[in-house]
Parts: structure tokens; sequence; C-alpha cells
């Protein structure tokens, strides 16, 4: 167990007090919760993008995929590859579609088309998976800081939380971009100069590297067989679709950014850039993880037997390289996981008032109230997420604990949109019929990777592989709706 020295202690501390003191500093300015929640739509387009692209990235995705490369090949890339349609497609339709209604809330369409029920559904919905996603990173965030350095995994989930919770409470949407826009250039910076030092120190150099990552098929993007129930190229491909279609078309962390922007075309500019950016970058961390792989196969002496994955990463960080350098990078660790953290918060919060507080509670609250209740509803969000991040320590796997409960709080959201959205003629009886039929196909799925997490077994075997959840909830909702509407018509919306 290592200990971080102190100039690297110095310049990681340094880097969470500006951030703060940064995030802070907005709530400074005069404040409406227009202000909060979309900035007063005067964000520009490359701050909205970067902020976009930041919540891609979390700490599952800075720990994850170097550990995914390191331990198999470059199957998990292809869910990068999905990005580009699933951009065009909501820079065609959800964009424009987004910025024409008179709503801070994702949700608030799909009451409009199918009643009440569909907006506390599809919002609740969000909210619990937010809070799951919260945690999840702030476990995986604490984890290799508690391998590495002997960190309390529950002082590390407290000392993020917080400070994510101070700066998106008080300093609203704007803090939110502006830090994600910060934090989300040290990512790509830290990444980088860590490929380097990969490059430079691996004996033999960058020719051994492909060599060994070559020998050992790291590079390789899984089979090609048209095979849904184990990892295949074609399965992360669509998997990989249908969760990006849900993020831009559904997800209110996403829509609230479109309403950000000065106009549509910068809301458009916006996506392209924080999808496609997204690409690359994830390429890199993919890459680093072969890097790795190659590196500690030449030097096998310097790096623990018994290490997980996901560690080896940071474990590089902390072991190779120089002074420093090394508190720097375990700051733009950080910040991939508070970027994502801060997102939610705030996206969480603008949920909470405009989907509930204002709609069914206190439907007259004043302006200056509403801004109260924001705040109050990021500060209960995040220490909810704190104690979710607790709750994950000691379970066997963190990541497919979080994957289970994604996909049965994604609710198949995502088809009940797209049935509103496509087939105009569905009423609300046919919607709620349909998400019920998407409700029992997703507890179908889920329910043998749930039992196994319990260290139960399920008395049938599910024959698709977990990741396809989502996509049977969907589909499930879709076609049921599509096929009542069929063969009912809109009949009496009742």
């Amino acid at each position: 167990m290592a200990e971080l020295p102190i100039w690297d202690t110095l310049v990681f501390i340094l880097y969470l007090l500006l951030i703060l003191g940064f995030g802070v500093s907005f709530s400074f300015r005069k404040r409406t919760a227009k202000d909060f929640t979309t900035g007063g739509g005067r964000l520009p387009a490359w701050a909205i993008g970067m902020s976009i692209f930041a919540t891609f990235v979390s700490s599952i995705s800075f720990l994850a995929l170097p550990g995914n490369a390191y331990l198999s090949n470059w199957n998990g890339f292809v869910f990068s590859l999905s990005i580009p349609l699933a951009a065009w497609i909501a820079v065609r339709y959800f964009v424009p579609h987004y910025r024409s209604i008179s709503s801070d809330s994702a949700y608030f369409y799909l009451e409009e088309r199918f009643g009440p029920w569909a907006r506390i559904y599809a919002s609740t919905c969000y909210l619990l998976t937010q809070l799951a996603r919260m945690g999840a990173i702030l476990y995986l965030l604490a984890l290799p800081m508690h391998f590495l350095f002997g960190w309390s995994i529950a002082w590390v989930i407290a000392m993020t939380g917080l400070i994510v919770v101070i700066y998106a409470m008080l300093g609203g949407i704007e803090a939110v971009v502006w830090t994600d826009a910060i934090q989300g250039l040290i990512l790509i910076g830290g990444a980088i100069i860590c490929l380097g030092m990969i490059f430079w120190k691996i004996p033999g150099g960058a020719s051994k590297l492909f060599e060994v990552a070559d020998a050992n098929e790291k590079f390789s993007l899984g089979s090609f067989d048209w095979d849904f129930g184990s990892s295949t190229f074609w399965m992360i491909l669509v998997y990989g679709l249908f969760i990006n279609l849900q993020n831009f078309g559904i997800d209110q962390s996403y829509v609230q950014r479109y309403i950000t922007a000065k106009s549509v075309q910068d809301a458009k500019r916006s996506t392209w850039l924080g999808s496609l950016l997204y690409i690359p970058v994830s390429a890199l961390f993919f890459f680093i993880g072969t890097a790795l792989f190659a590196y500690y196969q030449t030097q096998p002496q310097n790096i623990p037997e018994d290490i997980q994955a996901d560690s080896v990463f940071p474990h590089f960080i902390v072991s190779e390289l120089p002074i420093g350098l090394t508190g720097l990078l375990i700051a733009s660790l950080f910040a991939a996981g508070m970027s994502t953290l801060s997102t939610s918060i705030n996206s969480s919060a603008t949920v909470i008032l405009s989907d509930h507080v204002k709609k069914y509670l206190r439907p007259s609250l004043s302006s200056k109230t509403d801004l109260k209740v924001l705040r109050l509803s990021s500060l209960v969000m995040g220490l909810l997420a704190i104690l979710v991040g607790l709750a994950f320590n000691g379970v066997r796997s963190a990541l497919d604990a979080w994957w289970a409960l994604a996909s049965i709080f994604s609710g198949g959201v995502l088809g009940l949109f797209l049935l509103g959205f496509i087939v105009r003629k569905t009423i609300s009886r046919q919607a709620v019929f349909a998400v019920i039929a998407g409700v029992l196909a997703i507890g179908w799925m889920s329910l043998p990777a749930i039992l196994a997490l319990a260290g139960k077994e399920a008395s049938w075997e599910q024959p698709l592989h977990s990741n396809m959840t989502i996509v049977m909830g969907t589909l499930a909702i879709f076609v049921v709706g599509f096929v009542l509407s069929s063969i009912f018509g809109r009949g009496n919306n009742s």
C-alpha cells in the first residue's frame, strides 16, 4: 500500500479547492430559478458540448475502460461506434423537439401525450437511476484510492460527494457546465500524458507495445457472430444504440443542455461536439488499457499479482509517474467522477421542482422559493447519493450491481417516448398496457442478475445478455403500444 507524496497531495488538494471555489463563484451572481436550471439560455455551444462529453465520461469510464481493455480486448469500444447514428437522430429530431416545448423538463412531453401518470413514471425512473448511478460512481472512485493508499472508502465517498454538492447546489447549471468544461480538458490532458509515459517507459518502445498487443489479440472488437446471448460486436452495437438514444432522447441530463444553448443551431453543435469527442477519448482510454497490458507483460515484477483490473490504471499513475504529475492525474480521475455527479445533481433537482413540486405539491411558488427548492433538492439528492455510495460498499461487483439497477430503473422509458413520438394514434390506456408489458419484460430479464448479486440462483436461464435488458424493455413497450393502437385505433382516450 503506497503513500501519496506531499507534493502530489498538495496538487490534488489544490485542484479540489480550485474547482470548489470556481463552482461556488457562480452563486454570487443574481440568480433566478431559470438561471439555475438553464443558465438563462446564454451558455456557449463549446462549453455545453464539453459538458455533454463530461456527462458521458465518469469514474466508471476512467477506470472501467482501461481495465476492460487490460483484461480482455476492445469489444467495449463498439459502444462508442453507435454514438454517431444516435447523435444524428438526436440532432435531426430530439433537439428541435425539446427546444420547441415550454418546459425545462424532459418529461413534460410525456404528460402532453399520455397524461400525468406518464410524467410521474418517467421522472421517478430517472431519479432512481441517477441515485444508483451517483452511488456507483462515488464507490468506484473510492475503491482504487482505498486499494492504493489505504484511504477510507467512506471518507472518499463523503468528501467527493460533499464538494460536488456544494458547488452544484450553489452555482446551478452554469457552475456545472463550466466546471465540466475544465474537468473535461484536464481529463483528456491527463490521459494523453499517461499514454505518452507508457510509450516512453516500455522496453522496446511503441513497436514492442504493438507486438505484445497483437500477439494477445488485444485490439479485437469481439466476435462478429449474430449472437445476442454473449458480448459480441453486434450485441454491444445494438445495446449502445439504445443506451445512447435513451441518453439523447429522454435523459434530463442531456435534454437540459439543449435548453441552455442560445439557439437551436448552438444546441445541435454542442450535441455533435460532446458526443463525437467521446469516441476518440474512449479509444484513448481503451488504448491506455492495452498499453498497460503490454507494459506489465514486459515488466511483471512492477504490478501486484492480485490487483483488480479497474485498479491497474491508478496503480500506474501512482507508481510510475513523476512527483507532482501523480497528483494531477489523480485529480483528473476525480474530475471524471465529479463532472458526472454535478450533472446528475443539477438535473435531478430540476426534475424534482418541475415534475413534482410545481406540478403537484405547490404550483404557485414564487421564483425566489423555486430557487430555494432547487438548492434544497440538490442537497438532498447529493446526500442520498452519498448514502447509496456507502451502501455499495461490500457488494460483490459494483459494476454488475449498477448495470442491474440501471436496467430496472430505466423502466423502458425510451420505448414510451418513442411510442408517443412516432406512433401518433396511441392513446393513454394503450400506453399503460404497453408500459406494463415493458416492466414485465425488464423484470423477467433482470431477476437472474439480481439473484446472482444476492448469492442465489434463478430457476431459469436467461437466453440474452444482461445488457439486452434495456433493448427488450424498450421494444416491448413500443411494439405492444403499436399493436394495440393498430388494432383498437384511437378509441376514447379515457
